[in-house]
């Protein structure tokens, strides 16, 4: 069974952070958070240029505002099964 996942760039005074947004339903079979979080990190990476998405983010959102990039949804082992991605 897949989960999707939501992911967004929250931005700090300093600092932003991939923030992944996980379904309360989310399957048992996703035993270590890290690993799925590392995972959707990935798979959004591969899919966006990350320098010119935290740079567009840094430049054009406020602290303490969050902006959406979409979700990516994959399998218990980590495979990627879609992905609604856009940069902001």
């Amino acid at each position: 069974m897949s989960d999707t996942f939501g992911v967004a760039v929250h931005v700090d005074d300093d600092s932003l952070r991939l923030v992944v947004r996980v379904p309360s339903d989310v399957d048992a079979a996703w035993r270590d958070r890290e690993a799925f979080q590392e995972r959707v990190a990935e798979a959004v990476w591969e899919r966006l240029d990350r320098d010119a998405v935290l740079g567009d983010v840094a430049r054009e959102t406020s602290a303490g505002e969050t902006v959406r990039l979409g979700t990516v949804t994959l399998d218990p082992d980590g495979t990627l099964v879609e992905e609604a991605l856009s940069p902001p």
